[in-house]
């Protein structure tokens, strides 16, 4: 968005129609709190954007229902500058309807062209899928506030979406401690945490201490994070036929090892976006990836893959589907120039090749164990036998 056009030393009011009359998300951008009334532009409706999860004001209709946020000082217009830089939309001086009678205000206007006009919106509708992880990466985005252009921050809102969904997951989602040391406060001490690098993935520097074994301190230390997002990892399985779906693609990690072989065997998989739980992940990745729908999503193993150096968390599934001969063939989404094989094959082909090393890849080594160890229980409750 624009820079409000005002000077910035004066006092000005808002009116807000869209997700910043979310006060939890107003706050954090803001970073105080600011009093917020209900109020009304005549002459304009609100509708989603198809391309991400916020709001257009469109001209004509009953009236865009909002907030009036009186006497922002210099401060809270340049974080909400910041915060909006990027989005294509400019700032409008309009009158708007309060409690008290019509007021001035400045709004936010996409600019034309810039968003493709959805569906009506609601507040409500996207706070229920939303607002949780949009405030909390705003945090991420104002955390870099002064430090890194807004328009580099937010060429990477997508994944940073996915990455505060992730956190979200992560802390509703702790795992049991029976064995392992169960974490207490003042166990981590965090002196300093920084980005050094940010792109698709980023890499993250932590300066911290913990608690050892013997009950003292660590001293300090200095641990990179090379940071990801979760993602869904579905072995789509026929249990009538006894049969499987793989997909193949060429993997630039295997071409940077050096492995003469960068063509690789793997699951359907892909990153959990941000407003989209796992399983609807798996459930679309299986769509995009192999063409096909799941019936019956089964829950397997969900694991990072490896704790020592990446922040990913992967939650994996068997896709339970019917495989008749003939659904294999080419995929993938061109907007992420993707090529990707698939392969149908009986479940102890599948085997096989786990032993031979030609699949190497761990997330579908893993799910071949699982339904090896589950496949009885899966065919005989799918008629398929023993």
């Amino acid at each position: 968005m624009g820079q409000p056009p005002l000077e910035l030393t004066a006092l000005a009011a808002y009116f807000f129609y869209g997700t910043l009359c979310h006060a939890p998300l107003l706050r954090v951008v803001l970073g105080r709190e600011v009093k917020m009334s209900p109020a009304r532009l005549p002459g304009h409706h609100v509708v989603w954007a198809q391309e991400g999860p916020f709001p257009l004001l469109v001209e004509g209709g009953a009236g865009a229902e909002g907030v009036y946020v009186p006497e922002l000082a210099a401060g809270d217009l340049a974080r909400l500058a910041y915060y909006e830089a990027g989005f294509a939309f400019d700032t409008r001086e309009t009158g708007v309807e309060t409690p008290s009678g019509l007021a001035p205000a400045l709004v936010f206007i996409p600019r034309d062209g810039a968003w493709r006009r959805g569906a009506p919106w609601r507040l409500q509708d996207w706070a229920g899928r939303w607002g949780a992880v949009v405030t909390e990466t705003a945090r991420d985005v104002m955390a870099l506030y002064g430090k890194v252009p807004a328009e580099r921050v937010l060429a990477r809102y997508r994944m940073m979406l996915v990455r505060a969904a992730a956190r979200l997951r992560a802390r509703a989602e702790a795992g049991p401690a029976t064995l392992r040391r169960a974490a207490a406060p003042g166990d981590v001490a965090v002196r300093g945490w920084e980005q050094v690098y940010a792109n698709f993935f980023a890499v993250e520097e932590i300066e911290l201490s913990h608690r050892r074994f013997d009950g003292a301190m660590s001293p300090a230390l200095n641990r990179a994070v090379f940071v990801t997002g979760d993602a869904a990892v579905l072995l789509p399985y026929d249990p009538v036929r006894d049969r499987v779906l793989l997909i193949e693609q060429f993997r630039a990690v295997a071409l940077g090892r050096g492995d003469p072989e960068p063509w690789m065997l793997e699951a359907v998989a892909g990153r959990v976006d941000g407003g989209e739980s796992p399983e609807e992940a798996a459930r679309r990745e299986a769509v995009e990836e192999a063409g096909i729908d799941i019936r019956r999503i089964e829950p397997a193993v969900n694991y990072y893959p490896s704790p020592g150096t990446v922040a990913e968390f992967i939650y994996s599934y068997i896709g339970i589907a019917d495989l008749p001969d003939g659904c294999t063939g080419t995929a993938g989404l061109e907007t992420e120039d993707e090529d990707i094989r698939s392969h149908l094959l009986p479940f102890d082909r599948l085997m096989e090749l786990v032993e031979t090393g030609e699949v190497n890849s761990a997330p579908l080594v893993l799910l071949a164990y699982w339904l090896a160890r589950n496949r009885d229980r899966l065919r005989a409750s799918a008629g398929g036998g023993t």
